[in-house]
């Protein structure tokens, strides 16, 4: 079995998670940017660690065989910040050429305030000008359902394109509406908090796998790399066929970042 993780945020893990993810059957990891676990205060933090996603973690991973990939993006917990963000949005389009920056990502919303609304939109529409795939990040807990909805309302009016559009961290209460406007969604894994993997099992056979997503996220917090696989195994447990997992840990990833001719790994079918 293959599979590759499309959200996984590897400057916060050690070198034996490359390891056992290899061990496990993993191709492929993809790293969107995200919060460093504290406020950073300087443009320069921000592009020394869009330097160590898109430069140095690719080397780190190669050593085991797997492709490391990443997003570039000022994440939704750092957005409050005005002044600051919008400075780092200017260097971000020099990122976006590099050999192994896929889109922009992850953006969006955290406690659906205002200064977060204002970077979604300048970073959507940076997206749309520079025809980037978009990772967007969606609430958590009991702001998820109304930042759905603005996240929705927004894309909309931007007139995105869906194709090219993958909205995580969607819960049972938030999957049907991205997925009835045609956007890929997603489903990030947690060992204790958030979505588990049997959770995601279930929301896998009530929707069907096409344009969705799952991904361990594995970032600070109490997380792990291997829900990925706890949930496949969950999946054939309950009778899906070898195909069947291909197409949803492996394939889809690679449909929806294959629309960046440099994602290019091949969705596989097996031999009938």
């Amino acid at each position: 079995m293959y599979y590759i993780q499309p959200h996984y945020h590897g400057i916060s893990r050690t070198t034996d998670d490359y390891v056992r993810m290899a061990q496990a059957g993993v191709v492929a990891v993809a790293e969107p940017s995200f919060w460093a676990g504290f406020d950073r205060r300087h443009p320069e933090t921000f592009l020394d660690y869009f330097r160590q996603i898109s430069e140095f973690e690719p080397t780190r991973a190669a050593i085991y065989g797997i492709q490391h990939y990443c997003w570039i993006a000022v994440n939704p917990k750092e957005s409050e910040n005005l002044e600051l963000s919008r400075e780092v949005l200017k260097a971000i389009p020099d990122f976006l050429a590099r050999p192994t920056v896929v889109g922009i990502g992850e953006i969006g919303l955290n406690k659906n305030t205002a200064h977060e609304l204002t970077i979604f939109r300048q970073q959507m529409e940076m997206a749309i000008q520079h025809r980037q795939l978009v990772l967007i990040h969606t609430p958590h807990l009991g702001d998820k359902k109304k930042g759905t909805q603005i996240t929705l309302d927004l894309l909309r009016e931007l007139r995105a394109d869906p194709e090219r559009v993958w909205i995580d961290h969607v819960e049972e209460h938030t999957i049907k509406p991205v997925l009835d406007a045609g956007y890929w969604a997603g489903m990030t894994l947690y060992p204790q908090t958030k979505m588990s993997p049997r959770r995601a099992a279930d929301m896998l056979e009530l929707y069907g796998s096409e344009r969705l997503l799952v991904n361990s996220a594995a970032d600070w917090g109490p997380s792990s790399p291997f829900t990925l696989q706890e949930c496949a195994m969950e999946y054939q447990q309950r009778g899906h066929t070898p195909q069947e997992l291909l197409e949803v840990f492996h394939n889809n990833p690679a449909r929806f970042m294959g629309q960046n001719p440099k994602f290019d790994i091949q969705p596989i079918r097996l031999a009938s």
